[in-house]
């Protein structure tokens, strides 16, 4: 198939490109460096060392043949969607091309309008490039299970069937986002479920727990083909932080009571569910809700097991409560549903002894880039 990757130079999108491309499609990966900007611009920056797109796409062919096409320009262009899509016709686009951090979008001013502005209009914009020049192409966008908050109830696959005053409907899954970022994604479940019923484009909105790892078949191949591993506050997630801080020697900063619970998946599980999202394709007229993790864990339960694995790795890994800077129940009911993709054939990979073992292992070879200045929470929600 031709598939069109947005947001391929973040840590999704970059080994998805390589697998689809290993799994003999044609791929586009279109970027424009939003993440590395404001990354740097917040004294965020990788851990390891990342090569821009282009070099990476000419890395990843000299190891393994295979040939990825690149774009770099900005999907809030219109215009540049506009000549892309005409040249390439997309029979599925993978969409990640977005603001992706929480803490980044709770910053201020300017970095709240961005994150708006951003994520609304790609998305916008991508269902109006697919509506004119692609009308059979499927979107696969990654949502967040941070959509749904944390309800006292059982979270279903996005919708839900209510029955009020003896009369019963079916509605999206009420939303209740704990940032601006996860607002954002709430919006562009309801942009795309207009433009579905309304002019018949098909969607599979995949809603993400948070992702960890960096070893897929492709990347294992040469170490300069590495995801982004974020470990600072803005854009890393607490499994990162968590082995960044064993690593260190900073005790691993559970906010607050460290009852939140989440779901979470390996790298190679994202690459599972988005292929099987696509060689599974919806009918047009559809929206399709899929919660998208393996497993659920607290904060508590990662940091205990993080400092099991690391303190049989010699590493002395102490454990610190520190005050919530974000506004969460730290408490709470947490009992989503995720059988749609296990239906599609998902085959998960486990968070083991083993492989959280093989993740301080890669950090350990880059200890010394570490800036713990970074790991502090650095943004408040008030």
């Amino acid at each position: 198939m031709r598939v069109m990757i947005l947001g391929g130079d973040g840590y999704l999108g970059w080994p998805t490109a390589m697998h689809f491309a290993a799994q003999g499609h044609d791929v586009m990966v279109v970027d424009n460096y939003l993440r590395r900007n404001i990354a740097r611009e917040t004294c965020s920056e990788a851990l390891m060392p990342n090569p821009n797109l282009v070099e990476r796409v000419r890395l990843f062919e000299s190891v393994s043949g295979y040939k990825i096409r690149v774009e770099i320009g900005d999907c809030c262009d219109f215009r540049f969607m506009e000549r892309i899509f005409t040249d390439f016709v997309p029979e599925a686009v993978i969409h990640y091309a977005e603001q992706p951090s929480a803490p980044y979008s709770m910053i201020g001013y300017g970095e709240a309008q961005l994150t708006l502005h951003n994520n609304l209009s790609a998305t916008f914009n991508l269902i109006w490039a697919v509506m004119q020049y692609s009308s059979d192409c499927q979107i696969i966008k990654i949502g967040t299970m941070g959509e749904y908050g944390t309800p006292n109830i059982d979270i279903e696959e996005g919708w839900i069937e209510i029955e009020h005053k003896g009369r019963r409907d079916k509605f999206l899954y009420p939303r209740q986002a704990g940032s601006l970022y996860h607002t954002t994604k709430v919006l562009d479940t309801d942009l795309l479920w207009f433009y579905v019923r309304t002019y018949g484009i098909r969607v599979t909105d995949l809603m993400q727990g948070p992702v960890y790892g960096l070893s897929t078949p492709e990347v294992d191949q040469d170490q300069r083909l590495l995801p982004n591993f974020h470990y600072d506050d803005i854009f890393g997630t607490v499994v990162n932080r968590f082995l960044v801080q064993a690593v260190a020697g900073v005790p691993l900063t559970v906010y607050g009571k460290g009852g939140q619970v989440r779901g979470y998946l390996n790298l190679k599980d994202t690459l599972q569910c988005v292929e099987l999202a696509m060689n599974n394709p919806v009918e047009s007229g559809q929206l399709r809700i899929l919660n998208q993790f393996t497993e659920t864990f607290s904060v508590n339960q990662l940091a205990e097991k993080v400092q099991h694995v690391g303190n049989q790795m010699r590493l002395n890994v102490q454990v610190k409560a520190i005050d919530n800077p974000r506004k969460e129940k730290e408490d709470h009911y947490y009992n989503p549903n995720h059988s749609g993709l296990l239906e599609l054939g998902l085959k998960p990979h486990p968070m083991t002894d083993n492989v959280i073992a093989q993740m301080l292992k890669q950090v350990m070879c880059y200890k010394e880039h570490i800036d713990i200045r970074k790991i502090m929470p650095r943004v408040k929600w008030n």
